[in-house]
């Protein structure tokens, strides 16, 4: 069997290749057990053959399919078959299943021509709208980038690929690893340029990048390679939109390099507060271009450009092939030597450079954020003022945490900040809930989407014989072993098990073991509500009582059918 023709798990059908990225190859494919369509995307071999990330892996892609929201590619199943090579050997073929989306990748819109300026801002919000979900659902992206963000044929933006980029961040060893498996660093930031843990942050900065390049057709920072392009990210001042591009509005500049700051405190905080500025930036006043200087020189410092000079140096040492000996013998043997000193001073120029931070001496005013988490909102919002510190109370549905308690704090726990400065402490509202559509009135494939949609699973499925009801409708629904009443609240992400009707009946063979008038009884009867045609043979004596000699239904029969029963009608012999 080809593979694309293979069946993985004894489930997928995996038929034709419809992309290949980085990390895998994306297939179109088919369920065998809920009968749809899906994408199935195999992992790298490479990738596949590294242990830590396979488990890393299965418990991303166990958190993303958790997520059910219209902006965000559903992930529905993920697992684990083999392949068998030709000398006999198996290998794992990790893979996962998701929502086959029908539309264009947000890359080649961007490689198609220039996108104008409200489309940049809509499929932009689009992705923070996704993310603004995701953050509260405590799943961080960590790859944001065109190349994983479609557009459907509707023009409705769908992000994919969650949790899938901290899976190989979590079992690469270097930067530089990771960088090659994702296979770009033009959308990092620099926290992750640096190696260092990051957080939803991250995901809003990655953003910003996307949607300089929607609006200048280009990203910020670019270089013959990744390294030189990360070392863009920690050290250089990115140009203002519109100097690329003069159609952008100044109010788009100061998204863009707000979005774009090196110290995540300086960025927006959450993805809302991005969509507010975008939207602000669309409808209200744009700045003038020397509020937008002064933003740049609070983001990026007096003199942003003085480490990426430094930068620029050491990749042009690193990179010179330029430079020739003229002369034969030890007299040149110092000028090697200046050139290693002076590697070894830019060196350390660069890395005192990107380390240094306005806050690095002490500050006897600093106060640390508490560990507020599972402690209620009176309780910490105590805490927090006795540090003078300003709390903000933000609701969020949690299923770990009790209703009334911090889920957490941003900044997180830990974080040095000065007095004074807002702490939001999310606060749970308890298990968010989902509501239980009208499966009664709906086909089994209606009722698997419509939970789908509304944030439930589908379970099982039990077929049932009922004569008043058509086949493939659902007659009912349990969850947890109890009924299951249409409009009803279940916690979110919750099996629905469903009892579809088989549309029929089963019917017994009568054939001279019943009369007629016995038959008739029974498969008239409330049970069976079949319809009796009575047919004589007048080829065999009649017999009284009348037996039934024969019968052309027995079994599975459709509901409200005719059931045709044989009598004997002929005179009797002698």
């Amino acid at each position: 069997m080809s593979e694309q023709r293979r069946v993985l798990s004894g489930r997928y059908r995996v038929d034709e290749l419809v992309g290949r990225g980085g990390m895998a190859s994306v297939h179109r494919g088919h369920d065998l057990t809920l009968g749809r369509p899906v994408a199935i995307k195999l992992l790298k071999r490479e990738l596949a053959e590294n242990d830590t990330f396979r488990t890393r892996f299965r418990l991303e892609a166990q958190a993303a399919s958790r997520m059910s929201h219209p902006t965000i590619v559903r992930v529905y199943d993920a697992g684990e078959d083999t392949e068998t090579d030709p000398d006999g050997s198996t290998h794992p073929v990790p893979y996962i299943v998701m929502e086959l989306v029908q539309g264009r990748l947000l890359k080649d819109i961007v490689d198609a021509g220039p996108l104008s300026t409200a489309d940049a801002v809509r499929y932009t919000d689009g992705i923070l709208e996704a993310l603004e979900y995701s953050h509260r659902a405590g799943v961080v992206h960590r790859d944001i980038k065109p190349g994983n963000v479609m557009i459907t044929e509707a023009g409705q933006v769908k992000v994919m690929d969650f949790g899938i980029a901290r899976a190989v961040s979590d079992s690469s060893s270097t930067v530089a690893e990771t960088t090659t498996i994702l296979g770009t660093a033009s959308y990092f930031s620099p926290e992750q340029a640096k190696g260092e843990p990051v957080d939803a942050r991250a995901d809003l900065y990655s953003t910003g990048v996307v949607l300089f390049e929607l609006l200048t057709g280009q990203p910020p920072f670019r270089g013959d390679s990744p390294v030189a392009v990360a070392y863009q990210h920690v050290s250089e001042a990115p140009t203002a939109p519109s100097e690329v591009t003069d159609t952008v509005s100044r109010g788009l500049d100061a998204v863009v390099l707000r979005a774009l700051a090196k110290d995540p405190f300086q960025r927006y905080q959450d993805a809302a507060s991005f969509r507010e500025a975008l939207d602000a930036a669309v409808d209200g006043k744009a700045p003038s271009k020397r509020q937008v200087g002064a933003l740049t020189s609070e983001l990026y410092g007096a003199d942003p450009r003085q480490a990426a000079e430094t930068a620029r140096s050491l990749r042009q040492l690193s990179t010179d092939t330029t430079m020739r000996r003229t002369q034969s013998g030890p007299p040149v043997s110092w000028i090697w030597t200046g050139v290693v000193v002076l590697a070894a001073l830019l060196i350390s120029v660069f890395i005192w450079v990107i380390s240094i931070r306005p806050t690095d001496g002490i500050n006897p005013n600093a106060r640390e954020v508490p560990d507020l988490v599972d402690t209620s909102w009176e309780r910490a919002e105590d805490r927090l003022a006795e540090l003078d510190l300003v709390a903000r109370k933000i609701e969020e549905a949690s299923a770990e945490i009790n209703e009334g308690n911090v889920i957490r704090t941003q900044p997180e726990a830990g974080t040095t900040v000065t007095p004074d400065q807002e702490i939001r402490v999310y606060v749970s509202t308890g298990q968010q809930m989902a509501t239980v559509p009208n499966l009664s009135t709906m086909t089994r494939d209606e009722a698997v989407e419509a939970l789908e949609k509304a944030g439930l699973q589908f379970g099982t499925e039990r077929r049932r014989s009922d004569p008043d009801t058509a086949a493939d409708m659902v007659m009912d629904a349990s969850a947890g072993g109890s009924s299951v009443t249409d409009g009803s609240e279940l916690p979110l992400g919750t099996r629905v098990d469903l009892v579809v009707a088989t549309g029929t009946v089963t019917v017994r063979d009568f054939t001279k073991t019943s009369t007629l008038a016995s038959a008739i009884e029974e498969l008239e009867s409330d049970r069976l509500q079949l319809t009796v045609v009575r047919e004589e043979d007048p080829d065999c004596p009649a017999a009284d009582p009348e037996i039934v000699i024969a019968q052309d239904k027995v079994g599975e029969v459709p509901i409200h059918s005719d059931v045709t029963l044989t009598v004997c009608t002929g005179a009797a012999d002698g």
